[in-house]
């Protein structure tokens, strides 16, 4: 999505808890009929490794005739993951990729120099009451990755791992954890993780990664004897052995982190950058609009319009 909200100014820090570096309360928007929380990036933490962007879509429920229709629009530096719970969304981008993004699957989105995509939802969705909740995140690419060419991989939620036992049920998303790896090439250090977890059940942070968080998608966690509700992501101190344990009704989290990245990142609209220098290169292009030859094109199949970039 291209949402892109001012950040909250009063988000709390979890100084109670001393394996937690900041506790981030994401900032609410609705954006056309549904409502999205952004807990990446915050006041407190840019990042997560390299997570820069992480936002809750929904839940909502959609009436009759209605749904998401996201424009095409670019990207630069970074990668994206959509991961739904429920719902699905029409994928096209500039390389010819025509993919529905499902519930359990990962749709991993290289932009690299640059790439254009849209999200939809078509007709037949629309033709009933239907629902959307899920999470899309986007990850801040290494300098030596900040020019790789676009690219797109498909993995159907049957190919990702899953981890079992102790009431536990863990599905790798992205990267390598608890000595699972998730199929999709990546080429830089992360882990990104849907964890279910029964009533009571602990589950330990990964201790092959630098930098840590947990987001509380449902349910409540325990850390250290303090509970944390939904919608909250906690990030964790570096070495730290921690474990956070389910409320009485269980929870739904999502872990994430890698590689602490070599430094910040520079942001406008949807372009992440290392430097200034390369944002402003990419949004001239984009308003050069030229697409037959420039640096952007547009998705075969939806190239009839497109979100013109913002003020400057």
């Amino acid at each position: 999505m291209s949402w892109n909200p001012a950040l909250d100014p009063s988000i709390p820090i979890g100084d109670a808890v001393d394996a937690i570096e900041a506790v981030i309360v994401p900032r609410a928007r609705d954006i056309g009929g549904f409502e999205v929380r952004r807990a990446l990036p915050s006041v407190q933490r840019q990042m997560v490794g390299p997570f820069i962007f992480f936002d809750q879509m929904g839940p909502a429920e959609f009436l009759t005739g209605q749904g998401i229709d996201v424009r095409p629009h670019p990207h630069i530096g970074l990668g994206t993951v959509t991961y739904l719970m429920k719902g699905r969304i029409h994928h096209r981008d500039s390389l010819g990729t025509d993919s529905w993004i499902e519930p359990g699957a990962v749709n991993w989105m290289l932009a690299g120099q640059g790439i254009t995509h849209s999200e939809r939802q078509d007709e037949a969705q629309r033709q009933s009451p239907h629902d959307l909740f899920g999470l899309q995140t986007w990850l801040a690419l290494p300098l030596d990755r900040e020019d790789d060419p676009a690219a797109f991989h498909h993995a159907p939620k049957s190919d990702l791992p899953v981890l079992k036992g102790e009431g536990k049920e863990v599905r790798v998303i992205l990267g390598d954890v608890y000595g699972a790896s998730a199929p999709v090439p990546l080429g830089f250090e992360t882990f990104y993780a849907d964890a279910i977890l029964k009533p009571g059940a602990s589950i330990p942070l990964p201790d092959n990664h630098e930098d840590r968080g947990v987001y509380v998608l449902q349910g409540e966690l325990t850390v250290a004897g303090q509970n944390f509700e939904a919608g909250r992501m906690l990030v964790f101190r570096p070495g730290d052995r921690v474990s956070v344990k389910a409320g009485d009704q269980g929870a739904r989290v999502m872990l994430l982190g890698g590689a602490t990245m070599e430094g910040p990142r520079h942001i406008w609209w949807n372009f992440v950058a290392s430097s200034k220098e390369r944002l402003e290169a990419a949004k001239e292009a984009w308003r050069a609009g030229d697409w037959a030859h420039g640096r952007f094109k547009l998705p075969p199949g939806d190239d009839q319009e497109f979100i013109p970039a913002p003020p400057r």
